[in-house]
């Protein structure tokens, strides 16, 4: 299926040519305190409407995952990284910025990122 993306005010767009099935909720300092929900995937899952330009980028502890976000509305819609066991590229999308999907319906897998 396909989803259609964005921050808050619509600078940053995007599509994911995929299906939810489970997101990630992680206790770590940042997940929490942003209330992400995050669908892990390819990172050719998602093509992006706005050039890489106009997003701005935050990392933290050991600096693995960019996250991006809205520089206008500060909405935090997803973050580029690799895959820990085969260094593929990926992406982890916060489904909460995604039109359509119905994350009641989602199986939550929460992650203990605070221990990490």
């Amino acid at each position: 299926m396909n989803y259609q993306g964005s921050c808050h005010c619509g600078k940053i767009s995007y599509q994911i040519e995929a299906e939810p099935d489970k997101a990630i909720e992680c206790n770590c300092s940042h997940c929490s305190r942003k209330g992400y929900l995050l669908w892990f995937l390819p990172r050719d899952a998602l093509t992006l409407a706005t050039p890489e330009s106009d997003m701005a980028t935050y990392t933290f502890n050991t600096h693995r995952i960019r996250h991006q976000f809205c520089p206008t509305c500060g909405c935090a819609t997803f973050g580029f990284g690799k895959h820990p066991k085969t260094g593929a590229d990926t992406v982890a999308v916060n489904v909460r910025c995604l039109q359509g999907v119905d994350i009641a319906t989602l199986e939550r897998v929460p992650v203990d990122g605070r221990s990490i």
